[in-house]
Formats: C-alpha cells, sequence, structure tokens
C-alpha cells in the first residue's frame, strides 16, 4: 500500500474514534464548569495535571518503549508487553510506598488513595491501548477511545450530577471509565496471550530502559512547561485566576486533538519506514501538509473563541477566559511542531536529545513566569508557555534534523506564525471591526497553505489513480 495513503487511512481510523471521543471529553468542560466553583475546577485540574506526570514516572515511560519496540519486526510483541508491564509493577509498587508524603501538601491532602488508585488504572490501561496499537489493532484502539469516554460521561453525570460528590466524583469517573476500558482491551486484545512472566526478557528490559529512560525527566519537563504556569498563577494571583486560566486551555487543547489523531498514525509509519532511502522526502512532504493544516486549524480556532467559551461555560463566571485562549493557541501550535519532531528521535532512538529539548523549555517557561506573572498577572503566564514551545520548536527544527535531513519551508511558516500573531492580537484588544479583519487575515492563511495541501491530496490521489491502471 502507497505509504501515504496508509498514513490517510489509519489517520482517518484514529480520527473517527477520537474525535468522538475527544469531542465528547471537551463538552464535558459545560459540566464541570457548571457544577465545580472556579476554585474547585483548580483543584481537580491539578490533580489531573498531576496524574499526566505520575505516569510516566511510575512506569519508567514504557508504554512509549511498547510503540518503539512492538512496531519493530526485530523484536518479540509478547516480550515487549510482559516486561513493560513487570517494570510498571516495580514502579507502582515504589509509588505506592511514597503515597504517605502526598498527605504533607495541602492540595493533595484527601485524595492521596484516590490517586493513586486513578493512576494504577491509568497506566495499565494506556499500555494495553498502546500495545493494542503497535498490534496494528487500529479499530480497536478507535473503538475503545469513544467506547471510555462515554462509560466517563457517564460516570460523570452519576458521581458528580446524581450523587454530588464534587472533586472525589471527578476522580471516580477515571477510575471507573479506565477500569472497565482496561478489562475490555483484554477481553476483545486477548492480552492474555501476550502476558506471561515468561516473557520476562532481562536483556529487552535493558534495552527498552536505555530507550525510555531518558523520557522520564522529559516528560517531566514537559509537565513543567505545560502546568507549571498554574501553580505560579496559584501562587502569584489566586485560585480563581487560575481556574479561569485553566478554562482558557481547553478550546487550544482542540488543536492536540487533530495532532494526536495525526500522530498515533505518523508514528506508525515512521517507525516502519525507519530505513527507507526516502524517508527525508517522506517527511518533508508530511510535515508541510501537517503544518498546514495545524495553522489554519488555530486560525479557525481563534475566530470562534468568544461563542464557544459562552457556550462552554454558565452565565457570569470564567469571565475573561477568552482573553487568555487566543494567547494558548499560539503556545499550542509550536506544541504541535515539538511533538512531530519528536517521532525523529523515536525513530532514531535518540532519547537525550528529546531531553535536552524539553529542558530548554522548561528552563523558558519557568524563568518567564517569574518574570511575566508578577507584573501581567495571567497574560504574563499565557505568554510565558507561547515562547517556550517557540524555543523548544526553533531549538528541534535544526537538532532533529541531523538524524532525518529534510527541507523546510521556513518563509512559509514565518508567514502563518506572524498573521495568526496579528489574529491573536486583533482578538484579545477587538479593535473596531476585529471581526471583519479576522476574517481577512485567516484567508490569508488559506492562501498561505493551499499549495502544500494540494501537493499531498495529489500525491495520495495519484496513487489511487496508478493502482486503478494496474488492476
Amino acid at each position: 500500500m502507497n505509504k501515504y495513503k496508509k498514513l490517510m487511512g489509519n489517520t482517518l481510523v484514529f480520527a473517527i474514534g477520537q474525535l468522538s471521543a475527544k469531542l465528547l471529553s471537551f463538552f464535558l468542560l459545560r459540566l464541570y464548569t457548571g457544577v465545580l466553583a472556579e476554585n474547585e475546577y483548580s483543584k481537580a485540574d491539578l490533580l489531573y495535571s498531576t496524574l499526566n506526570v505520575l505516569v510516566p514516572i511510575v512506569t519508567f515511560s514504557m508504554a512509549d518503549a511498547i510503540i518503539r519496540f512492538g512496531l519493530d519486526k526485530a523484536y518479540d510483541r509478547r516480550k515487549v508487553y510482559t516486561s513493560a508491564n513487570f517494570m510498571t509493577l516495580i514502579g507502582m509498587t515504589i509509588f505506592a510506598a511514597t503515597t504517605p508524603l502526598w498527605n504533607l501538601t495541602s492540595y493533595y491532602n484527601g485524595y492521596t488513595f484516590l490517586l493513586f488508585v486513578y493512576c494504577f488504572f491509568s497506566v495499565f490501561r494506556l499500555q494495553a491501548s498502546y500495545y493494542i496499537r503497535a498490534c496494528g489493532y487500529v479499530r480497536l484502539f478507535a473503538i475503545d477511545g469513544i467506547f471510555a469516554t462515554l462509560t466517563q460521561f457517564l460516570f460523570n453525570l452519576l458521581f458528580m450530577l446524581v450523587l454530588k460528590l464534587g472533586i472525589t466524583g471527578y476522580i471516580l469517573s477515571f477510575i471507573a471509565s479506565d477500569l472497565i476500558s482496561f478489562i475490555c482491551l483484554i477481553l476483545f486484545g486477548r492480552l492474555n496471550r501476550s502476558f506471561d512472566f515468561k516473557f520476562i526478557d532481562a536483556d529487552l528490559i535493558k534495552e527498552m530502559l536505555k530507550f525510555s529512560a531518558p523520557l522520564i525527566p522529559t516528560y517531566l519537563l514537559w509537565w513543567i512547561t505545560q502546568y507549571s504556569d498554574k501553580f505560579f498563577v496559584i501562587r502569584m494571583v489566586g485560585e480563581t485566576a487560575n481556574g479561569i486560566y485553566a478554562v482558557s486551555y481547553k478550546i487550544p487543547t482542540l488543536l492536540m486533538l487533530v495532532t494526536t489523531m495525526f500522530y498515533n498514525a505518523w508514528q506508525m509509519s515512521s517507525i516502519e519506514e525507519k530505513d527507507s532511502s526516502t524517508l527525508g522526502k517522506f517527511y518533508r512532504n508530511v510535515f508541510g501538509a501537517y503544518t498546514s493544516i495545524i495553522y489554519l486549524a488555530a486560525g479557525a480556532l481563534i475566530l470562534i473563541v468568544k461563542p464557544m467559551l459562552a457556550m462552554l461555560t454558565p452565565a457570569g463566571k470564567y469571565e475573561g477566559a477568552e482573553l487568555y485562549t487566543p494567547i494558548l493557541i499560539i503556545a499550542m501550535i509550536f506544541q504541535c511542531f515539538c511533538q512531530f519532531l519528536s517521532s525523529i528521535y523515536s525513530v532514531k532512538k535518540k532519547s537525550f536529545n528529546s531531553l535536552f529539548t524539553a529542558l530548554t523549555a522548561a528552563a523558558v517557561n519557568i524563568l518567564l513566569n517569574l518574570l511575566l506573572i508578577k507584573q501581567f498577572k495571567v497574560y504574563g503566564a499565557a505568554i510565558a508557555t507561547a515562547a517556550s514551545y517557540f524555543v523548544c520548536f526553533a531549538v528541534r527544527i535544526f537538532d532533529a534534523r541531523q538524524f532525518i535531513p529534510f527541507k523546510v519551508d521556513f518563509l512559509r511558516l514565518g508567514l502563518n506564525t506572524a498573521v495568526l500573531i496579528g489574529m491573536c492580537i486583533l482578538s484579545v484588544k477587538q479593535p473596531k471591526l476585529h471581526i471583519v479583519w479576522l476574517i481577512i487575515l485567516f484567508c490569508l492563511l488559506l492562501l498561505f497553505n493551499f499549495a502544500a495541501l494540494y501537493r499531498t491530496a495529489k500525491k495520495i490521489l495519484s496513487s489511487r489513480k496508478n493502482r486503478t491502471r494496474t488492476a
């Protein structure tokens, strides 16, 4: 099968599953903001953020190793999956022994046990879903995404609306959803055939750890980049302000929805094509189309920020979130680009380069948070986040191409970025006729990105025509 068509096909499968799942999850924001006060939502968001940093630490980032080694035909998938779960069991045991320490901070006091249970089922469900993807069961992976989000929605209604358990209900809904999803993956993916302690391979574990160990501090640094601003806002501005800021993050995460659907398919294609002599050209063409889609999606989101937030939040609550959202959309663009480039480090097993670039982003983020939040409040946090992701992208675009050289149209990237910054300023300042100017600038984005999208579509369609003629 033509590699472009295969990439598109896998992307569409992931899109069907993840788009419906993530959109349903996104609209749960209306439930959360309606049930929880600003300060309560701030704490709930902090607990969720904490899980994101705990998962790679307690699992030794084995989920990434499952994908990298599971897709590589040189390794026995059963050994990969069993060895990964064995290491995760060790990590969870260590985590269990340290849970009493979490009660020493007021942020987690009273939620420590729930956080452990949440983490336990989350990590094993995550690794099961990654293994399913490594085996090529993309439809099952996509269906699981829909099912997990649907059960999460139902449990949210039960625990938060019916039983009125507040933050506890918020966490319980994730636990119940992950548990049911994990059981279903075991049954339908027949994972019992792939997990057996006789498949534990000490040499393979060493090789997997060599790849995954640098990703642990990398994820920690990404977490610092993405979430440290929330801690700074809590300390320097207040929990209510952080609740508003957390809501302003929700629309920008739709960009990550777009890129995650693609990245799941791209990760498979890039690893499978790792020995191809045309890999550089493949990267160039895909990166051109990918950046075009991201820029257009970002522009569209900036156009509809205000009505979307009005729909997702109760009247009179979380006011001001629409002013920070456009800046965070700019930040998310460069996070998406950084994620794409991370596939090079994965293919070439250059985890330390991923660590170094993430360290750069985290350092810039902390420094700018300290400098900007004091003067510009929540605006400062949003600007610091955008600047840190841009710096990371600037470093990666030169560093990663040492391992897989491919051409980049820097002029087009610069023009697109300039137009989006203009849209961001208009959206925040809201001068007279700003809607008209926003539409004009969005049309410019269409003009700048049409060629890249057209070239990629042509490659996919031409391969289909050639196959039809052969038949």
